[in-house]
């Protein structure tokens, strides 16, 4: 399988890199000859990931592509722990412990005009974990006409609510009122070893941008305002296990508009990352792209 390694450079200069992988029947670097709903994937890692070692967008990247559509697995400036980058003001440092979630539509704006530049005209938003909630954040209510679709898989919960009436809430009040001290005093790019809602380093500003009060990255606060149907999907094993996905598909569901046609979909025995469960995902997103193609057909 030939993969093309692109970069693009956002509106505020950032430079990330990307791997671009066509169907068969497609030449590389030229747009597919998908008949379906989607043309193209644009896929998304999770905190800390990046294009190369997402395992689970590569485990749904062979049946994506044989279902005829291409496959871009791209980087946003969250890749990684700590990384550095080249940017306009020179090298930054970057990285999911510095990154500020409000920035990600700079990212995937740039990587759809990339797909849009190679001709595909039916681009689908396909992310995992807090990629899922940079694709929902960035489209909510503003999508550009060749977004086709959205495929959301374990948005975790961003609810500061939410974690401050759980049974860690004096853990997470604390982490959070040193994050937000620190950041009061000009020390924002501090690290902190926090130990929920997951364990992993962080910087002050980006985990009181992430878990503040205002919310801004609930996916349950912004999903009604998507404007593409939408596919959401969860794990049973993490919906079981953890906080952050505990009640989350019946509460997505609660947001399904005529505008989203949101669908929900729990994967039997799914872990955060489905582990040896890529297979069923894949059948799952599918099925839901098939249905997508039979209802614009009869419209």
């Amino acid at each position: 399988m030939l993969v093309d390694l692109v970069q693009v450079e956002t509106r505020d200069a950032m430079r990330l890199h990307g791997a671009l992988e066509l169907p068969a029947q497609g030449a590389l670097g030229s747009a597919s000859a998908s008949a379906g709903p989607v043309d193209a994937w644009l896929c998304i890692h999770g905190t800390g990931s990046n294009f190369y070692s997402a395992s689970t967008l590569a485990g749904l990247t062979g049946t994506l592509l044989a279902a005829g559509a291409a496959v871009l697995r791209a980087n946003t400036r969250g890749h990684d722990l700590v990384s550095t980058g080249p940017s306009a003001g020179g090298r930054w440092v970057q990285g999911a412990a510095f990154e500020r979630v409000d920035e990600s539509p700079l990212d995937l704006r740039a990587w759809v005009d990339f797909l849009t530049a190679r001709g595909f005209r039916r681009i689908g938003l396909l992310g995992h974990s807090l990629g899922a909630i940079k694709s929902i954040f960035t489209w909510a209510g503003d999508a550009p006409p060749q977004v086709a679709a959205l495929v959301a898989i374990s948005p975790p919960r961003l609810s500061y609510a939410w974690f401050c009436a759980s049974a860690r809430a004096e853990g997470f009040r604390q982490t959070f009122a040193l994050a937000q001290k620190l950041v009061s005093v000009g020390r924002e790019d501090e690290l902190l070893l926090v130990e929920f809602p997951l364990k992993y380093y962080v910087s002050a500003g980006g985990f009181v941008d992430r878990y503040g009060p205002e919310e801004r990255y609930d996916v349950l606060k912004l999903l009604d305002r998507v404007r593409v149907p939408t596919l959401v999907t969860y794990g049973s094993s993490e919906v079981q296990g953890s906080l952050a996905f505990r009640g989350m598909p019946e509460d997505v569901e609660k947001t399904a508009t005529t505008a989203n046609l949101l669908q929900v979909a729990v994967i039997a025995g799914a872990d955060h990352i489905y582990t040896g469960c890529h297979d069923a995902l894949s059948r799952r997103i599918l099925r839901w792209l098939g249905r997508m193609e039979r209802r614009a057909a009869d419209s």
